[in-house]
């Protein structure tokens, strides 16, 4: 069956006028006009084909066919208010579920989580290790840490400097991608990081994870394309504890 389209905005006027029996209180709880509120009126009379009030002596009256449908109105506002909380109680939940590559939540992330959660002993943490493209659908994920040039369709911010250090002496250690001239290829940044810090070479990687690592001695840095970024898509974005979490890595 196909439903009809409520007008919501013309009901929660009428709902506000018929508790004042005033468009002038009405509109001040609204915090709109009286002229609006007599528009609104007027767009819902013309679209439920009654009306609705009637001015009289003594002031404004609802008719009988406003009066009708006023107990189901209010019942059915009450109803709209405890399926927001309830979706506001389920978007405010105390679990964080965060995907982030893993030597990053090894150096960076995982010492800042626990700062965190020490200041907020209710909060969960669900990490999942995310190397490559995120899809926050099938993980339902809250946030997650990209090593990308941009924030892509997402909203972010990026992490510490937009470069690159160099860590390390001696024959490049690659992990963007190995070379037939390259000696020793890993497989991420981190092990990169591990090998230069260990003599094996000298590693290219990012800047927040090289200063993250109280090992490694930064012998350069270089502008870089790519950096870490901290993004979820609007709707996780809004979120109240996504909003603290931001707050709380990037502060």
């Amino acid at each position: 069956m196909k439903r009809t389209l409520l007008p919501l905005n013309g009901l929660r006027v009428l709902d506000a006028a018929a508790r004042h029996l005033s468009f002038t209180r009405a509109a001040d709880e609204l915090a709109v006009t009286p002229a609006a509120v007599g528009q609104q009126i007027r767009a819902l009379e013309d679209t439920l084909g009654v009306v609705l009030f009637r001015r009289t002596s003594k002031g404004l009256e609802l008719t009988p066919e406003g009066e009708r449908g006023l107990d189901a109105l209010r019942a059915g506002f009450l109803q709209f208010e405890e399926s927001v909380r309830a979706m506001q109680h389920a978007q405010s939940s105390g679990t964080l579920t965060i995907a982030a590559p893993r030597d990053l939540t090894e150096r960076w992330l995982l010492p800042r989580l626990a700062a965190y959660g020490e200041a907020n002993p209710e909060l969960r943490f669900h990490l999942v290790a995310a190397d490559e493209a995120i899809d926050f659908t099938e993980a339902n994920l809250d946030c997650a840490i990209r090593f990308a040039t941009n924030s892509g369709d997402c909203e972010g911010v990026r992490l510490g400097l937009e470069q690159a250090a160099w860590v390390g002496e001696g024959e490049r250690i690659c992990w963007e991608g190995g070379h037939d001239d390259i000696r020793l290829t890993v497989a991420d940044a981190g092990l990169a990081l591990d090998a230069a810090i260990a003599g094996l070479g000298r590693a290219r990687v990012p800047h927040l994870l090289a200063e993250a690592d109280p090992r490694a001695v930064i012998a350069s840095t270089e502008p870089a394309r790519r950096s870490y970024w901290l993004l979820a898509p609007l709707p996780q974005w809004r979120q109240k504890k996504v909003r603290a979490l931001v707050a709380a890595l990037t502060g």
